[in-house]
């Protein structure tokens, strides 16, 4: 008899799981409520990605000047573009529905049998969809979050917005004040800033992305700054609106006013409800599902992965998580999750791309090692293309030259970073990665630079 699967909720980490599970062998049934794709596919990394992509357009039609590309008439090429948010919305709606009909095609295609409902846990091994009953030799819970409402901030899905909510917009936001300025906040900032709104940026520290790489956060800032967007130190205490706008009072007794207000203040576990402390399933404070590496509960034979365990907000993290569970709950080979590996990216103009350790952890971990950082603008590439900001950082061993990890800021900075992330997985020295051809010219070039400044030169007797 084939193993029984059951899995709850249906984004990366629930969807890939299935597919690994039913390759596997295994009788497989997969339980969502909103949607196949999760919040990645359908409120979050998808729909907001395409917005920032659409946004960063008007970055290359401002470079047009610069190439020699302008209207017949002679204008800037960029001050007569406008944008349509009710088209872009539309659009991005449009991309939404055709990913997660992929994802139902190709996990029909495979045999996984989906249900629509919600879903609790009446035992371990036991869940329970509506009236039925489902029992399971494993389960995985990837019930992923929500927004987090600040109290006296609700939102009301016309001016006061989550980042769930934007896409019903019609119309650009005249104002944006956008609450928050860690990933979220940033990227939407960022977008709506190009897309041509008034934005403010309220963050709680002193500059954006702070727990990002020092030089990068710095850099973000300034551009942010350069293009026009006020920054505001503090927190916000409560959100009023009228027909006109919004009213965000910060904890200092700042006011701020504009026409919408997003608050982008982190997200918390959709952990409610689901009888996990009943069935044995520990949680942490936060209300998040505790794992371990191979992504095992405290609960024999369930398993967890995606942003309610709170292990990175990753959509490839969850991904990674779900495949590992089910490796493990099928008797297959397992590699388990090594967050030391993993590569990130913030889709803000220019994009902010990290793997491996930071120089903050190094420093911690007392590792002996050396920085070596290159502009872009001095890359050929980058000077054909109008690219003039962005950088290279790379840190490796001082003694074995062994890729500790990288920074890339700049565009497509999630394309550059591969090679990276491969030199930091498999243990590369600086010396593999300079070693390696590139193509000329290209902006990779700057990488292999960046990792050839970093050799070292032995003294053999």
């Amino acid at each position: 008899m084939s193993p029984r699967v059951v899995i709850v909720g249906g984004g990366p980490g629930g969807y890939e799981a299935a597919l690994v599970a039913v390759k596997a062998g295994a009788d497989v049934t997969l339980v969502e409520r909103q949607g196949l794709g999760g919040n990645a596919v359908l409120t979050d990394v998808v729909p907001s990605k395409t917005v920032i992509a659409t946004a960063e357009w008007l970055t290359i039609a401002h470079r047009a000047p610069e190439l020699g590309i302008r209207r017949p008439d002679g204008a800037d090429l960029a001050s007569s573009l406008t944008v349509d948010m009710a088209q872009v919305n539309s659009r991005i709606k449009g991309l939404v529905r055709k990913q997660s009909a992929d994802i139902a095609s190709r996990l029909a295609s495979n045999g996984v049998r989906v249900i629509e409902g919600e879903a609790r846990l009446a035992a371990p091994h036991r869940v329970v969809v509506g009236g039925t009953a489902l029992d399971a030799d494993a389960v995985l819970l990837a019930v992923g979050a929500r927004p987090r409402i600040v109290p006296g901030c609700a939102p009301d899905g016309e001016r006061i917005l989550t980042w769930t909510q934007l896409y019903d917009l019609t119309e650009l936001p005249e104002h944006l004040i956008v609450v928050g300025s860690g990933v979220t906040g940033a990227e939407f900032a960022g977008a709506y800033n190009l897309l041509g709104s008034r934005v403010t940026l309220v963050a709680s520290g002193d500059r954006v992305l702070s727990r990002e790489d020092p030089d990068a956060s710095a850099h973000l800032t300034e551009v942010f700054k350069e293009r026009g967007m006020t920054l505001v130190g503090g927190r916000a205490s409560s959100v009023t609106r009228d027909d006109a706008g919004v009213r965000v009072a910060l904890e200092d007794g700042t006011v701020l006013e504009g026409s919408h207000v997003l608050m982008a203040v982190g997200s918390v576990p959709n952990t409610e409800g689901l009888g996990l402390e009943e069935a044995g399933v520990e949680l942490d404070e936060r209300g998040l599902i505790r794992v371990d590496r191979v992504s095992r509960t405290t609960a024999r034979g369930v398993y967890a992965a995606g942003d309610c365990t709170g292990v990175l907000p990753l959509a490839s993290v969850a991904a990674t998580q779900g495949r590992i569970a089910m490796a493990h709950a099928l008797g297959d080979a397992v590699t388990p999750l090594d967050l030391r590996r993993v590569a990130s990216n913030v889709f803000t103009v220019p994009e902010i791309a990290a793997v491996g350790a930071s120089e903050a952890e190094l420093e911690k971990r007392g590792l002996f090692y050396e920085v070596s950082r290159l502009d872009l603008a001095r890359n050929p590439r980058a000077k054909m293309l109008g690219i003039d900001e962005g950088f290279v950082k790379i840190f490796g061993h001082k003694v074995t030259g062994q890729v500790f990890g990288a920074v890339v800021v700049g565009p497509r900075a999630s394309e550059h970073i591969y090679p990276l992330s491969l030199a930091v997985a498999q243990h590369l020295t600086v010396d593999d990665v300079a070693g390696a051809f590139t193509v000329y010219p290209s902006l990779s070039g700057t990488i292999s630079e960046a990792a050839r400044r970093l050799h070292r030169i032995t003294d053999e007797a």
